[in-house]
């Protein structure tokens, strides 16, 4: 695959749709990301500004990020995306609706040999194909935040998704040099279940007063090594996000997926993790 050659769509420019345009630009794509209004725009603009900045800083970055920036192109709506793309990434928030019809509407803005991808962390790959006309093009690439920095990519095949469709998706995330892992369209797929029930746990146990949660992720770093605790980790994701996974799990899963109440209380505050300044940390 050539990446000079590769036009790349990303649908969505918050911190996890800025991140893959980032690698995509990085890896030699020509990137369009798509928002809603003319601020978001510049919002996304300068996160992948930023972000290619400090990936140049910590020696990660072939070329100035100037020029990698000129790779990528932000534009007002989806309908704008290239007409020529060869893949199309949704990286909005986790809501089926907004999702489906944002594919949808990819789907009349590019080409019929353009790949379509969700970058959705727990919602049925099989669901949203329904609100398309060609679902053997569409499947799961789910990238982990922060997307420059983690090396996994992890691959949904749904019921339709053809074979070239998955050959494609492998051959993009070899271009990213990252490592994929190909799992079945199933409720959290292999990731978010297992981190999400991890996260909630350690919640739990928080909840309860088990230990502090600087105690409890120290012990899963120092015992199990995790690069990060479960807690921590939750901060970085999200609690919103943490939350939206875990009330989809339940309703598809049962009841070990149940959001804890402390869970519950810190989003309706808005204690969101690292994005709002505090979750079950305080930062900068």
């Amino acid at each position: 695959m050539n990446a000079e050659r590769t036009t790349v769509g990303v649908i969505g420019g918050g911190r996890m749709g800025a991140g893959i345009a980032q690698v995509f630009a990085a890896a030699g794509c020509l990137v369009t990301v798509t928002e809603n209004d003319p601020e978001a725009v510049g919002r996304a603009r300068e996160r992948v500004a930023d972000g290619l900045r400090k990936a140049a800083e910590r020696g990660r970055l072939t070329g100035a990020p100037g020029e990698v920036l000129e790779r990528v192109r932000f534009v007002t709506g989806v309908g704008e995306l290239p007409p020529d793309a060869d893949l199309v990434v949704e990286a909005v928030p986790e809501l089926p609706e907004l999702k489906a019809r944002v594919l949808a509407d990819a789907e009349k803005a590019v080409g019929e040999g353009a790949v379509l991808a969700s970058n959705t962390s727990s919602l049925s790959i099989g669901e949203l194909a329904n609100a398309l006309r060609e679902p053997s093009r569409f499947i799961g690439m789910h990238f982990f935040n922060p997307v420059p920095a983690s090396q996994l990519v992890e691959i949904v095949v749904g019921a339709r998704t053809s074979a070239a469709t998955r050959e494609a998706a492998l051959r993009w995330v070899e271009l990213l040099a990252k490592s994929p892992v190909v799992v079945k369209d199933w409720p959290g797929f292999a990731t978010s279940r297992l981190g999400v029930l991890l996260g909630l746990e350690a919640i739990r146990m928080l909840e309860e007063g088990v230990a502090d949660a600087e105690s409890i992720d120290r012990a899963m770093e120092l015992g199990y090594r995790h690069p990060m605790g479960p807690l921590r980790s939750t901060d970085l994701v999200g609690l919103d996000v943490r939350l939206a996974i875990a009330e989809h799990l339940h309703r598809t899963l049962g009841e070990r997926f149940a959001p804890p109440r402390l869970l519950r209380d810190k989003v309706a505050r808005g204690e969101l993790g690292r994005k709002s300044g505090q979750g079950f940390y305080t930062w900068e």
